[in-house]
This record gives structure tokens, C-alpha cells and sequence, in this order.
């Protein structure tokens, strides 16, 4: 299971550290947070303790409501069973009551001044990819005129070729040779480099070149979902390949299934033409084009038509 360290939080999102430095350290495993609310009536059957923890301008004006005795007792036992971090938004102060405990027990209490929603809608993002499902793949990641493309094939077989001729042509690279695929939520997958390889692409006899570099920044992106998967495989004479009816298919990564084309390799063939194409038809499909039976309600046309 991924984690991610309370310092990574602090240095991503530039919080202000108020108390329990000694707790940075921890870690979080989850993507969910939780604002605890019952928590402060001493309501703990169903407290997501492994959360982080956030308090609005909501939580803090009901704490400064309550007498010291009320609010040291509450905070106290809300502390002691130990979440991750807790952090205070709209950069609200007074919040002595809140150190004492935070640092007796090392828990990290931050601090931002962005507003609750906005700062929730940051972290949730953030938290939902750094601690994604992942998988390393290698291919070759694009996004062609929207559409994001997994291209594979065995070693030698042309990927960085039709990758470069597609770059050429204003599409734009995710990374090459290693892909790292994040699950996000039940049916999203994004494709993206590992951090090393961002922006360079490996040709064989000429080596590394960078893409951004070479072609501008418009050549790169750091991300993309992944819409169809593209399998370049050698002609075989033996293989029946079809060019009318594609039977369709999908290969499954971590627990999403993707859309699969195979693209038989042979000298002359303009791959990068044909990726285009398939990304073309991949957007028609969505929107509830099929060629295949438009061109088969034509001869049932033309076939009743002979009868009459």
C-alpha cells in the first residue's frame, strides 16, 4: 500500500506547522478525510481515526464556544487517539488549547489560509493520486487530438518511432518507455512517467532526445487518461487480420478495463497515420457512431431495394 509522509503534506501545500513537529514522520494511507463533529460531544463508535483530519471556521467558532473546561477535554480526547495531522483552514488563531495537546501527543496541528472547500477539493485530489493503485508498464504514453493512447508492442518494434512522427505532427507525449498507470476511483485510469524519464524519448541509434527541447512545451504533458490501449504486432500471413469488422476487445489494468486495438506491422504501413485514425474512431464510437453498420444498413438498402 502507498503512503505518503505529514511532511510531504506541509511541503506540497505550504502549511504552516503550529505544533507536534516531532509527529511529521507520520504517515497517511488513505485518500478519504474526515471533519469530526461528534466527535466533540464524545461521539467515538464510528471516528475514521486513520483520517486527516480537517476543522472549518464551522468546528473552530463551536469549540470557542464551549467553557476551557469543555474544550480541553474534548480536544484532549479527540488528540490522544491519534489521526495522521489535523488542519485548521482560513488561517483561524487561538488555538493554545489545541497546541497543548497536539504536542504533548505528536500530532501534527497545521495551518492554511485557503478556505475549507478549496483546500478539501486540493488535498482530495492530491491524496487520490499520490496514494493511487499503480502499475509500471512499458510503452509508450500520448494524448492524440484528446485522446489518451497506451501504445505497446515488444522491444525493436517501432514504438518511439510513430511516437516521434506523431510529436511531429503537434500530438503530445506523456512518457516513454515506462508508463506508470494510477487507478483513479472504479473506471478512470492515467497514464504518466516516473519522474526520470519525463520529457525524453530513447531512439534507437540516435539515444535519448528531449521532447520539450526539440519541439516546445506545447510537445509534453505530464498526464493523461488512458482511452485506448494499442498493441503494434508483426504481419503475420497465417493471422487473420480484419478490415471490416475489428471484433471489440479490452485488456484490463489494475481493476480498469481498457479499450484494445492490435496493429499489425508491416514495411510501408504509415503507423502513425493509423494510431490517428484509430483515435479518430475511438471518440466515434463514444459518441455512438459505428461505421461497420452504417455500411451494412446501406447493403440491406440496396438489397431490398433489388426485391421491389
Amino acid at each position: 500500500m502507498k503512503k505518503i509522509t505529514i511532511q510531504k503534506l506541509v511541503n506540497q501545500f505550504n502549511l504552516e506547522v503550529l505544533a507536534g513537529q516531532n509527529g511529521l514522520a507520520r504517515i497517511v494511507e488513505i485518500d478519504d478525510i474526515h471533519r469530526p463533529g461528534l466527535e466533540f460531544t464524545g461521539f467515538f463508535d464510528y471516528y475514521p481515526h486513520d483520517r486527516i483530519q480537517i476543522l472549518g471556521r464551522q468546528e473552530v467558532t463551536y469549540l470557542h464556544s464551549l467553557t476551557h473546561e469543555e474544550r480541553d477535554q474534548r480536544i484532549g480526547d479527540l488528540v490522544k487517539i491519534g489521526p495522521p495531522c489535523f488542519i485548521i483552514t482560513r488561517g483561524q488563531e487561538e488555538l493554545t488549547y489545541f497546541e497543548k495537546h497536539c504536542t504533548a501527543n505528536s500530532i501534527p496541528l497545521l495551518r492554511t489560509a485557503k478556505k475549507t472547500t478549496n483546500f478539501i477539493s486540493e488535498l482530495n485530489n492530491y491524496l487520490e493520486k499520490e496514494l493511487a493503485k499503480e502499475i509500471g508498464v512499458h510503452g509508450v504514453c500520448l494524448n492524440v487530438f484528446g485522446i489518451g493512447i497506451l501504445l505497446r508492442g515488444e522491444s525493436g518494434i517501432g514504438k518511439s518511432e510513430a511516437a516521434l512522427e506523431l510529436i511531429e505532427k503537434g500530438h503530445r507525449l506523456i512518457s516513454d518507455d515506462l508508463v506508470i498507470l494510477k487507478q483513479l476511483g472504479f473506471y478512470s485510469l492515467i497514464g504518466t512517467h516516473n519522474g526520470n524519464n519525463r520529457d525524453f524519448l530513447a531512439l534507437r541509434g540516435i539515444g535519448l532526445i528531449d521532447i520539450p527541447k526539440l519541439y516546445g512545451s506545447g510537445s509534453f504533458q505530464e498526464e493523461t487518461k488512458i482511452d485506448l490501449d494499442i498493441l503494434l504486432a508483426h504481419w503475420e500471413e497465417k493471422h487473420r487480420f480484419d478490415s471490416l469488422d475489428a471484433k471489440s476487445k479490452t485488456v484490463k489494468y489494475i481493476d480498469v478495463d481498457v479499450p484494445h486495438i492490435e496493429i499489425p506491422i508491416r514495411p510501408g504501413r504509415n503507423i502513425a497515420a493509423m494510431i490517428e485514425v484509430a483515435a479518430k474512431n475511438w471518440r466515434l464510437h463514444k459518441q455512438g457512431y459505428d461505421a461497420l453498420k452504417t455500411f451494412e444498413d446501406r447493403i440491406a438498402q440496396e438489397l431490398l431495394g433489388g426485391k421491389e
